[in-house]
């Protein structure tokens, strides 16, 4: 019988990459068995059912780092994904990992991330004992959430890479490591060339003996860092950076953190943002009929607080403004 597109593929798998490498026929497989595709290896598959779903589509309306900027070109938690798939996947193919099975972690790992950014995330963390954590939130919409609470049903080594890519213990795989290590890079170079095209900082204010080490210009630090982890992983069961380049990304983060993350130039809206959240949150936990049908199911099996995370999350900047104003501001006479 002749060889299916996708037996090719896992063919191709077993004879090109590293030994080290995650193959796709020998995924741990997913919670609910599907028949295999006859196109797509499993990871390719998990890649279609991310990009496809509507929590990925609402990233594009999601903060980055800067409050809704004025302007066609600050990122968004889209074009954030988008970079760190990106980076993930050069990696990946330095070190004849599996990009697909990189691919569909990146893309997936920032869909549980709340309007907002960080601020967002705060302010929920501040309303449900435990806290929040958007990386275990975005494994949640993979699992429960999406596909009209069916999930998506992704592989397990993909769920692995999301819910790693933070913090707490290294994923499984090299390929869930390896999208850690975009995600820092991703983030610390494009919120440089955001805060620059802001006027928050200035090209010269980057210590000089960082940009000896990482570079000048935005390629070149990108550049720099994702071939620092190519050549420091070549070998062993762990990803790494090479001492040198780890302490100048050290030093560049704390200097982000001094001069834009904490700028009160750059994040002086985030505390009316966290209240505006904290508000919605403590508004539907008291009016739960004005949760969404698809969230009363998730009321009555996991309780009001789940419920109103899980919606509040979900939602994008403009939407949670949106709904703030319908819920909070009055609104004047009309005469009929």
């Amino acid at each position: 019988m002749d060889q299916s597109i996708r037996e090719r593929t896992e063919a191709l798998e077993r004879q090109t990459l590293s030994p080290r490498a995650c193959l796709s026929a020998q995924s741990k497989g997913r919670a609910v068995d599907i028949p295999p595709c006859p196109m797509r290896t499993c990871f390719q598959r998990d890649i279609d059912r991310v990009v496809h779903c509507k929590s990925f589509r609402r990233l594009k309306h999601k903060t980055q780092v800067f409050l809704q900027p004025e302007g066609d070109h600050y990122r968004t938690r889209m074009t954030h994904t988008l970079e760190v798939s990106r980076i993930a996947r050069t990696m990946a193919r330095g070190l004849a990992l599996n990009e697909d099975l990189t691919e569909a972690a990146a893309l997936a790992h920032d869909l549980g991330h709340t309007p907002f950014g960080h601020a967002g995330e705060r302010a929920l963390s501040r309303m449900v004992e435990g806290g929040f954590r958007h990386y275990e939130q975005s494994l949640r919409v993979v699992d429960r959430l999406e596909n009209d609470g069916a999930g998506l049903n992704l592989c397990h080594e993909v769920r692995d890479g999301i819910l790693c890519h933070t913090a707490g213990r290294p994923a499984d795989t090299l390929e869930g490591q390896l999208v850690r290590f975009a995600d820092k890079i991703a983030y610390i170079n494009h919120d440089i060339d955001d805060a620059m095209r802001g006027g928050i900082i200035f090209p010269t204010d980057i210590p000089a003996h960082i940009s000896e080490v990482l570079g000048y210009t935005h390629g070149e630090r990108i550049e720099a860092l994702t071939l620092d982890v190519i050549r420091s992983s070549g070998e062993g069961d762990e990803i790494r950076q090479s001492p040198t380049v780890a302490q100048a990304m050290a030093e560049l983060k704390a200097f982000m953190f001094e001069s834009v993350y904490f700028n009160p130039l750059a994040k002086g809206e985030e505390g009316k943002a966290e209240d505006m959240i904290c508000l919605l949150f403590e508004y539907y936990c008291k009016h739960t009929d004005k949760l969404p049908p698809e969230y009363q199911d998730i009321l009555l099996r996991e309780g009001v607080q789940r419920a109103a995370l899980d919606y509040i999350a979900g939602m994008t900047d403009t939407y949670a403004v949106e709904q703030f104003g319908d819920l909070f501001i009055p609104k004047g006479w009309v005469v009929k």
